[in-house]
């Protein structure tokens, strides 16, 4: 029985995508609260785990990360897939100004990803197997003026993801690189309430959690959610800088 392994366990794109891989798995949620995470044990036990199991994990405690992923491969066997889905995406206008909300941001999106990532890989390594779904963005692929901030993270987790995607080849361990463009869900619902509309081609969690499961599946390396996103973004990393910082969004 293999097990997958979820740290953010309140994601929503995260707990559907643990939801499409989960069937006669074994789950582990890691999340904060870990005993309030009943309905998204319930979401996965309907989709077919054959154990859900909860366990204390703070993002921005970097220091517990090592030991937390060492207990979980002590006590529950090998990792068939850990999928990264925590992160906050933060208030842009007030991270220009605001120092410490625009370091929390980073810490949570880049730095943490890699307090994580590094020791999931050394253990994935060592039992020679697993693969590692981590989530970037299309914002990090050309980073926009109007979240400067939360898109470099994603540009740094994205240069991070690729380059140890390269390290893990012949390790028997795959790392999944998912770009979704804008998603429609809890993270982004107060933006909309402020009246900022989806960006064309937007998707949804379960569309990113059906991409990402498909492409797993076919063991492929990265995935871009809508795949059309892919090709559009070539042509703006192209764009003269004096075009791009003109563009709205």
């Amino acid at each position: 029985m293999g097990t997958i392994v979820l740290f953010g366990g309140r994601s929503e794109i995260g707990v559907a995508t643990a939801a499409r891989l989960a069937s006669g798995k074994r789950v582990i949620l890691a999340g904060r609260r870990a005993d309030d995470l009943a309905v998204e044990s319930r979401v996965l036990r309907t989709a077919g785990a054959t154990d859900v199991v909860t366990t204390e994990f703070d993002a921005d405690d970097t220091s517990s990360h090592t030991a937390l992923i060492e207990r979980i491969v002590a006590e529950h066997g090998p990792i068939e897939a850990a999928i990264i889905a925590f992160g906050i995406l933060g208030d842009a206008a007030r991270a220009q100004t605001d120092v410490e909300h625009a370091l929390q941001i980073a810490h949570t999106d880049y730095y943490a990803q890699i307090s994580v990532i590094t020791p999931l890989a050394t253990a994935l390594r060592r039992q020679g197997s697993g693969t590692i779904v981590v989530f970037s963005s299309v914002a990090g692929v050309r980073v926009r003026k109007a979240n400067y901030v939360y898109g470099s993270t994603k540009a740094g987790l994205d240069g991070f993801a690729s380059g140890l995607a390269d390290a893990l080849q012949g390790s028997g361990v795959r790392l999944l690189l998912a770009r979704p463009g804008f998603v429609i869900g809890a993270m982004t619902r107060e933006l909309m309430d402020s009246g900022v509309k989806p960006a064309p081609m937007s998707v949804t969690a379960d569309q990113v959690a059906d991409a990402v499961a498909t492409a797993y599946r076919k063991g492929r390396g990265e995935v871009w959610i809508p795949g059309r996103l892919r090709p559009i973004f070539f042509g703006m990393r192209l764009l003269p800088r004096a075009v791009w910082r003109r563009l709205p969004r």
